[in-house]
């Protein structure tokens, strides 16, 4: 199946002063497949799995890459030669201490060979919290390696495993004003609704174009198990149980502040945010964090104490939700815009990963809780210095006050929304926010299926000032 991460990794092979690199995501993701996609482009291919062999870590306790090479040379029988060799250090998280010490040196005495490390745990490895007091705690090769982080494959990268890249091409070469075909728009909101209940874990689509939607049920339902299977692995400080309590519950909580009473009255809030950091660590979840959103960068004045839950997959949660294709295509329309959280957690996961492969992954949205004007914007996005707001619909319609309240709060000239109609443009809208206010703006709308495309199609319409108004 095509990534377009893939792309990013052939440009990391290619490149002169390149460091060692690791794939950072959560399990399952497909980060073993695409080194073994990058492999095909070498002549010599070594690949070193922790899990399945633990007592490797003792042949990188040198710390020099030369006796390493030699050393794994003579085990695995496989030659390591700079620029043709491609070395994989899987689950590195089961691996001692050294191994991750020593990409510091394959970075320093070996530049030339071409290193790559994972791991389905490995953010634990890599967090300074989780290491601070820890008596085999090490010192990482700062400044000498370098991430790309791996998301679930997005709708585009779907269309394209199904054998839809005709549609995948259209919409990624759509421009603002073009004449939107009605077949094109009936045939990709049906793709759209199946993405919602199939998702992008790599195995559950190959498991759903291989042998049909029952067998990608089995598949979610087994990847479920493996996360569930992963708590008592996470950290010795927070009970499995507790871990599994806050899981369970981010399904039901899509689209809505995070109120730990909502997932046990019982537990303390304190004991179940550190239940929700690991899950962050473990990248199952990620926070949706406030901000104040007063000027750019977006992050600034954002607070991770006030958060919406992301689900890691859309599809995962529909499965957790007990939703199933057939409620989407017998009666689609009506059960989106009845599940507007689910919308939500789609166009979500698209703008966490929307930024470059090397950037940590990053969401935030805007609440305001004042007495008789509260609101609240799904998401903000920034382009270029600007600070956007972002509203998702399921449905052709839906209330923006929360949007026209953050347009005056501020002063801000353009807004985009995603819902289940064709893509339209108003160069002169108009509203009145819930304090009698008037607002003028810039407003673009696109359908859901072009979440992908959000970013390029926003920043057409900020640059374009010639364009003109046109509806669906």
């Amino acid at each position: 199946m095509k990534r377009k991460i893939s792309e990013k990794l052939i440009e990391w092979r290619n490149r002169d002063g390149r460091h060692p690199l690791i794939l950072r995501g959560a399990r399952q993701v497909g980060k073993t497949f695409l080194v073994r996609e990058l492999a095909k482009g070498f002549a010599n291919y070594l690949e070193v799995n922790f899990e399945e062999d633990g007592s490797v870590s003792e042949l990188f306790r040198s710390k020099n890459p030369q006796t390493i090479c030699e050393l794994l040379e003579a085990k695995f029988d496989v030659p390591l030669v700079d620029g043709k060799s491609l070395l994989f250090l899987d689950e590195l998280q089961d691996a001692e201490p050294c191994v991750l010490e020593s990409l510091r040196y394959f970075y320093e005495k070996r530049p030339g060979l071409h290193v790559v490390a994972a791991g389905s745990l490995l953010e634990f490895l890599l967090d300074a919290d989780e290491r601070k007091g820890k008596k085999d705690c090490f010192s990482m090769p700062v400044g000498r390696i370098e991430y790309m982080f791996v998301a679930p494959m997005d709708f585009e990268e779907f269309l394209q495993a199904v054998g839809k890249g005709g549609l995948c091409k259209w919409i990624q070469s759509y421009r603002l004003g073009d004449e939107m075909p009605e077949s094109f728009h009936v045939d990709l909101g049906a793709w759209f609704r199946k993405y919602l209940v199939i998702g992008g874990m790599p195995a559950v689509v190959r498991a759903y174009v291989d042998n049909g939607i029952i067998a990608a049920e089995r598949e979610q339902q087994l990847l479920l198990s493996t996360y569930h299977d992963d708590f008592p692995k996470y950290s010795g400080r927070v009970p499995a149980g507790r871990i599994q309590k806050v899981f369970r519950a981010i399904p039901s909580m899509l689209a809505k502040k995070f109120v730990y009473a909502h997932v046990d009255a019982d537990e303390k809030a304190r004991d179940l945010s550190a239940a929700v950091r690991l899950l962050s660590l473990a990248r199952v979840m990620s926070k949706v964090c406030h901000t104040s959103a007063s000027s750019a960068p977006v992050g600034a004045g954002g607070d991770d104490r006030v958060f919406k839950p992301l689900f890691l997959d859309v599809g995962l949660c529909s499965r957790a939700l007990g939703l199933k294709l057939t409620d989407f295509l017998d009666d689609g329309d009506t059960l989106l815009a009845n599940h507007g959280p689910i919308c939500e957690q789609f166009v979500g996961q698209h703008l966490l990963y929307a930024g470059a492969e090397y950037e940590e992954p990053s969401a935030y949205f805007w609440i305001r809780e004042a007495p008789k004007s509260q609101a609240e914007v799904d998401y903000l996005v920034q382009i270029g210095t600007r600070v956007v707001p972002v509203e998702v619909k399921g449905g052709t319609t839906g209330s923006m006050k929360g949007l026209h309240l953050f347009l005056n709060e501020k002063h801000a000239d353009f807004a985009v929304r995603f819902n289940a109609d064709k893509p339209s443009y108003l160069k002169n809208a108009h509203a009145r926010d819930v304090l009698g206010r008037d607002c003028d703006f810039r407003f673009l709308s696109l359908p859901l299926y072009m979440a992908c495309e959000g970013e390029r199609l926003a920043e057409s319409a900020l640059k374009n000032e010639s364009l003109d108004s046109f509806a669906p």
